[in-house]
């Protein structure tokens, strides 16, 4: 689906996250926290089950909009995020993002980024992304 490039445009993009992606994250960071990886020692914390690296849940959004919305040829300025609620494995997401602001004579356009949890429709994580395109903005 091609969505055209303008404010107020929307984009969403359903995931989950697997146990495997947790632990090759870990594996790939260093971020080894108990939290993410150990059943034993999360059930002992509020959480009471593992929950995912914050970062691994936001990679989501350099992946959509450098490959889907709005696309190749996009490049991060700058990514805010706000980290409200833990997100948890083979857990229904979604990403939604929407352009807020496109200035075309710098190529640039902000766009708001949100995961959200498709069974509660609360969101868990969400900021703002700064982006070049010089062929779409």
């Amino acid at each position: 689906m091609h969505i055209e490039p303008i404010v107020d445009s929307t984009f969403d993009y359903p995931f989950k996250i697997t146990q495997e992606e947790v632990q090759r994250f870990a594996d790939l960071t260093g971020d080894n926290n108990p939290i993410h990886l150990d059943a034993e020692y999360a059930a002992t914390t509020a959480f009471k089950k593992p929950i995912i690296h914050g970062m691994l849940g936001a990679t989501v959004f350099t992946k959509v909009l450098g490959t889907q919305f709005p696309g190749f040829g996009s490049i991060y300025v700058k990514q805010t995020l706000e980290f409200l609620r833990p997100m948890f494995v083979e857990t229904d997401y979604k990403a939604v993002f929407t352009i807020q602001s496109i200035n075309p004579d710098k190529h640039l356009a902000e766009i708001s980024t949100e995961i959200v949890d498709v069974t509660t429709n609360k969101v868990i994580t969400k900021g703002v992304a700064t982006m070049i395109n010089k062929e779409k903005f």
